[in-house]
């Protein structure tokens, strides 16, 4: 029995957030622990003012600042592999 085109589309809208989605994530937690070891989060400065946050929520917000840096990349290769084909 074949599968109708709406379980086939979700399979796709699954597979493609997988694809783009999980080696973001893995970027993610490289960049983060690259990144937060030669920058000491209390050091942090943004428009010339001292980030007043945390250090777990200055590595929370690094990380998914870099997700979803590594999720917008995937998802721009994922949308020109599909262009090509």
């Amino acid at each position: 029995m074949e599968p109708s085109n709406l379980q086939q589309e979700k399979m796709s809208v699954r597979s493609m957030l997988m694809v783009v989605l999980w080696p973001a994530f893995l970027m993610a937690c490289v960049a983060t622990g690259v990144f937060f070891s030669l920058v000491d989060p209390m050091e942090l400065i943004v428009l010339d003012e001292r980030v007043h946050v945390h250090m777990l929520g200055a590595y929370t917000i690094g990380f998914l600042i870099f997700w979803a840096l590594g999720a917008f990349s995937s998802w721009l290769t994922a949308l020109l592999l599909q262009k090509i084909s």
